[in-house]
């Protein structure tokens, strides 16, 4: 389109094919209407999987409400999150969930010396993309305040070249250990838990 100077209204990924198809001029519709065909029939078949993935997680792992309370944690993360780890009882330390996830720098202190590594990588692949896709959301426009993106924006800021990276996994790093106390102790996810403490602790002095 933007080849032959014509432009598509701004719309969201699950309103394109029916907002912007009028749009296509007919010079171009011959080649264009048949992808708009496609586009609106993997639209229709991603809902039906999202409704299958939701379903699933009620009936068979209702857990996951516990995971889903964190905005960026979505179903699948969170289903994933719970068939990976399987039994939450297996990490005395919740700490220890992002080590087995393989979102903790490798170490290799020689004397005064300690490196700043990549993480391991070690665990599973595809739970720890999801994790770090969470993370993106978190510290990213649209992330609502928490004390998780504060903490994240915070070394953002004070990272350098590549703040934002390290930001992101030590997000997702955090948010493992978040998830997996969550489904530990039951509790409700407050965003805003430890600024409140910080206030009310304040307020007292």
């Amino acid at each position: 389109m933007k080849s032959c100077g014509e432009r598509l209204p701004a719309c969201s990924a699950d309103s394109f094919a029916v907002k912007a198809e009028p749009f296509v001029p007919e010079t171009l519709r011959p080649a264009l209407l048949p992808i708009f065909v496609t586009i609106a029939q993997l639209s229709a078949e991603i809902k039906a999987l999202d409704a299958l993935i939701e379903e699933t997680a009620r009936e068979s792992y209702p857990e996951t409400t516990l995971l889903t309370q964190v905005p960026g944690v979505g179903t699948l993360t969170a289903q994933c999150f719970v068939l990976t780890i399987e039994d939450p009882a297996r990490f005395p330390k919740p700490r220890a969930v992002a080590s087995y996830l393989g979102l903790r720098p490798r170490q290799a202190e020689s004397g005064s010396l300690s490196p700043q590594l990549r993480i391991t990588k070690a665990g599973d692949e595809h739970l720890r993309w999801l994790l770090v896709g969470a993370a993106h959301y978190i510290i990213g426009p649209f992330g609502p305040d928490s004390d998780l993106r504060r903490w994240g924006l915070a070394l953002c800021e004070k990272g350098g070249r590549s703040g934002k990276k390290r930001a992101v996994v030590a997000v997702a790093r955090k948010l493992a250990v978040l998830l997996l106390r969550l489904w530990q102790t039951g509790e409700i996810y407050e965003p805003l838990r430890n600024a409140n403490r910080r206030e009310v602790a304040d307020a007292c002095t």
